[in-house]
């Protein structure tokens, strides 16, 4: 039986999470962990090795780094594990601006037999796998447009170090950390947005990052789509309404680690717009477990043993979640010149 060796660049929150998915895997072993928050360097009560510098981290003989750490970080590591021919798992986002995922893309190139696949983990929910099979299968006809809201309470919370409200670290505020899933999704669900406009603003927490973005996006075939992505949501909330030309699909909720998203649902609405008057026949579907995490480290794994391309969270998929972002920013033009943000185009 193939076992890869798994090395955890960042061992905090997310990355003990993320070991929890790797050693359930048959296929996969954490051999050694990197953290600044580590006094020195050792070995944890079951041997696994750890480092406070992610250099150590490399010192190993591994397989594959999944990249846990804060977003000024990101680039640097994975470009440092794809040029030592290791496979890689980066969470969001994959980096703080274009440039330095363009690094990581021109890395990539340079190893074209490496597996370099990215966490956009709110993909792998059961109810964004349901609604995106029930849209593919045309029962609710075509897409006409999508309003998504997906908001916290703040940008620093009792459980995120404060970099993410630092600009010189995290890139961006609220959109690049948390907004960019339901980016991605929209992404997912329409294709590509060719005109953007928005406002952004840090008007109440008055960090030198985003506490709010707005976003009015069209595709080049017509599909609109409206979204806020918010660190003034003080009841906190994740919901995607996706209109059809026969029905509706609305996602509530999302299981989260803080279950602060309220409990995850779909709601299938089909119209009769001769018949209904705005009150149509709908159903709605409950979810209660969360396979999101476990199903996309074993998908990692899968796509190195059996040498799979990659279905979700490409590079590709990286690059134009990440442009759709900065066309996000870059369409307010006060903030554009405020913060000098490039033109991402």
């Amino acid at each position: 039986m193939t076992q890869l060796r798994i090395g955890i660049a960042g061992y905090g929150v997310i990355g003990k999470r993320r070991r929890i998915c790797v050693d359930s895997n048959p296929h996969l072993k954490t051999v050694a962990v990197c953290d600044k928050k580590f006094v020195d360097d050792g070995n944890l009560e079951d041997g696994v090795a750890y480092s406070r510098s992610y250099a150590r981290l490399f010192d190993h003989d591994l397989d594959a780094v999944l990249v846990c750490m804060s977003n000024d970080m990101a680039a640097e590591i994975t470009i440092t594990a794809l040029s030592k021919g290791m496979h890689v798992f980066c969470e969001k986002p994959p980096a703080r601006n274009m440039a330095e995922l363009a690094g990581v893309i021109k890395a990539e190139s340079i190893q074209p037999g490496i597996k370099l696949m990215y966490g956009f983990n709110h993909r792998y929910h059961d109810s964004v796998q349901d609604a995106l099979r029930l849209i593919k299968s045309g029962e609710l006809g075509k897409i006409i447009n999508m309003r998504g809201v997906y908001g916290k309470s703040k940008l620093v919370t009792f459980d995120q170090a404060d970099w993410r409200a630092k600009r010189e670290m995290a890139g961006g505020g609220v959109l690049l950390d948390q907004g960019i899933h339901m980016v991605d999704l929209m992404r997912l669900f329409a294709g590509e947005f060719v005109d953007v406009h928005s406002f952004i603003s840090n008007n109440h927490w008055k960090y030198d990052v985003e506490d709010n973005a707005y976003a009015l996006m069209r595709t080049q075939d017509g599909i609109v789509a409206m979204l806020n992505s918010s660190a003034t949501q003080w009841r906190h909330q994740f919901s995607l309404d996706i209109n059809l030309e026969k029905g509706s699909v609305i996602l509530r909720g999302i299981l989260s680690g803080s279950k602060s998203y309220g409990s995850e649902t779909m709601t299938i609405v089909h119209a009769n717009p001769d018949r209904d008057n705005g009150d149509p026949k709908e159903a709605t579907q409950q979810y209660n477990h969360d396979p999101s995490w476990t199903a996309e480290i074993d998908e990692f794994a899968n796509v190195i043993i059996n040498n799979l391309p990659i279905e979700n969270g490409t590079s590709h998929d990286a690059l134009m979640t990440m442009k759709l972002v900065h066309q996000i920013y870059y369409a307010d033009s006060s903030w554009r010149d405020r913060y000098s943000i490039p033109n991402p185009n």
